[in-house]
């Protein structure tokens, strides 16, 4: 249950306090005081969005708190998967910034709004005039059977596996359009593949073939100037070898009483020594220069081929086309065995449609299990509400086919006249029925549940009289189960709460802010007259309140 609230620089809102108890509470106030504001700074603790125009300072942050007693929730496994400290009182804070960062925590630690979201679901349940209309969204339809049957842990794992399906799903589609597509495309990239795997293509061929062509393409020239290169080094005659050797065999003779000779000599032999090598090498090089017009014509095909592949690929390395080569090859293979991985995932796919299934019998198995008994505690609702000849039935049939909350397609079905043939709620039921309808759907879930705290924003809305004050009898019997607090404009319920407080605007200093104040039975017959006859008080109104509150 909510034990405290306090809201700070929220709308009109400067500083506000509210200790709250079990059983009903009742709020009440003129229409504009600021009762939706409290809702509003409530809906942060359970995740709601929030921007900085909520801020009354905008120089200040923004805070709202609120302590829970949790004890009896059964919420311990929960903080232990968020990784919180369980505390049996727990303390919810949000936090708006001047400049819009929202910040949340629960005991203190910092948690995202998905999480709050999360946990606000188990601690507060906020139902507002327009949520009636929830009783025609088919989702909202099923939740009440799903609480019914208490079955949020196997819809938690449902759900879990739905979406690992939906995922693998799109994952086989997409698998499988890749497939179609490639294996169109498998014959032009195995032509491509096998271009490039036949040419036997290597890194460095293209620089040395280009360099050889060089060669060959000048083998003349090449040849004639190593010939004549070598026959002035080693010809006969006056060639260079022989006037190293006379000139060393010159020096020779100076070597025993000439000094400064062996140094000239030593370096004509080392001259001598490299000029012969030189003159070898001139010649071996010349053996082995030919005119070759056959390796001329291999060299160019196979260049030609190499520029070829470049100009197909549009790349300027033989590289980049051993790549590309390695790339078809894997494209290849991977389509070739894109059948077994199809196959394979749809395996998978199988195993886990299977255990959907058998997940999704269970689940509807479980609310047609619950539908009679719903059926019946609801119309006995609607007739303490004076809807005597109301009927309500639950219509669940199956669709064959996955959804996020399973295989179900259900539809609420109402009449609230003997004559009146059954038909979904927005065809045949006014807003008068639907508020009946819904309070009564809620109370039957929080005689079936343990409910967190409910709270009513004018849920009595398009009633009035003897049917207000069945509906407070109601609200009254709920709070025996959760703490109920239930804003409204009638006093036939105001009066049937066990606290009271006050909503109100107050001046000060050219501001207006809201503010709250827990009455005392002599101010609560007071407001309860106010709401019998407005801003003047009669004696009549008085005693009427008094009555209402049982009071002599």
């Amino acid at each position: 249950m909510l034990a405290t609230l306090t809201i700070q620089n929220y709308a009109l809102i400067q500083e506000l306090n509210i200790d709250l108890s079990k059983g009903l509470s009742t709020i009440t106030g003129e229409t504009g005081a600021g009762k939706s504001i409290l809702l509003g700074a409530l809906s942060l603790l359970v995740g709601q969005r929030a921007d900085t125009g909520v801020l009354l300072d905008h120089s200040r942050k923004c805070i709202v708190e609120g302590t829970f007693r949790v004890k009896d929730y059964g919420l311990e496994e929960l903080f232990a998967q968020y990784d919180l400290d369980f505390e049996e009182v727990s303390v919810v804070r949000r936090e708006i910034s001047p400049d819009g960062k929202s910040r949340a925590f629960v005991n203190d630690s910092p948690v995202n709004l998905s999480i709050l979201r999360d946990l606000g679901e188990k601690l507060i349940d906020i139902h507002s005039q327009h949520q009636n209309l929830y009783l025609e969204n088919p989702v909202f339809q099923l939740r009440v059977l799903d609480t019914f049957a208490q079955q949020a842990d196997l819809l938690q794992k449902y759900k879990t596996i739905f979406s690992s399906y939906k995922t693998m799903m799109t994952e086989y589609q997409r698998i499988h359009d890749e497939v179609g597509k490639n294996k169109a495309d498998l014959e032009y990239f195995q032509f491509q593949y096998d271009q490039l795997n036949q040419a036997k293509l290597q890194e460095d061929e293209q620089e040395l073939l280009e360099q050889e062509l060089k060669v060959l393409s000048h083998s003349e020239e090449i040849k004639t100037a190593l010939v004549a290169a070598s026959a002035i080094m080693s010809g006969e005659g006056n060639s260079i070898i022989t006037l190293l050797k006379d000139a060393h065999h010159q020096l020779s003779k100076l070597r025993d009483f000439y000094q400064p000779s062996l140094e000239l000599f030593n370096r004509l032999d080392s001259a001598l020594i490299e000029m012969k090598d030189i003159a070898h090498e001139t010649e071996l090089q010349s053996d082995h220069i030919e005119h070759n017009p056959d390796r001329i014509e291999f060299v160019k095909q196979r260049l030609d081929l190499i520029y070829s592949f470049q100009q197909k690929h549009r790349v300027s390395a033989v590289q980049e086309l051993i790549i590309i080569k390695d790339g078809l090859k894997q494209k290849i293979d991977e389509i070739s065995n894109s059948d077994f991985r199809l196959d394979e995932l749809k395996a998978e796919i199988d195993k886990i449609r299977s255990a959907m299934e058998n997940m999704a019998t269970t689940i509807s198995a479980n609310r047609q299990k619950v539908i009679p008994r719903i059926e019946d505690r609801v119309q006995e609702l609607l007739k303490e509400l004076g809807m005597h000849n109301a009927i309500f039935k639950v219509e669940l049939t199956s669709t064959h086919e996955f959804t996020i909350t399973g295989t179900d397609r259900i539809r609420f079905l109402f009449s609230a006249n003997k004559q009146s043939p059954l038909q979904e709620l927005a065809k045949v039921a006014s807003g008068g029925e639907m508020a009946r309808l819904m309070l009564s759907i809620k109370a039957a879930i929080s005689e079936a549940i343990i409910l967190p705290t409910i709270i009513f924003d004018e849920i009595d809305a398009g009633v009035s009289g003897d049917i207000a004050d069945k509906m407070g009898n109601v609200i009254v019997r709920m709070s025996d189960h959760a703490q109920v607090i239930n804003i409204t404009h009638l006093p036939q319920i105001a009066s049937k709460g066990q606290n009271h407080f006050l909503v109100y605007k107050h001046d000060l200093d050219n501001k207006t802010q809201t503010r709250i104040k827990q009455l005392k039975s002599d101010e609560r017959v007071i407001e309860i007259a106010r709401m019998l006859s407005g801003a003047e008080l009669s004696e009549a109104a008085v005693n009427n309140a008094k009555a209402l509150l049982g009071i002599n």
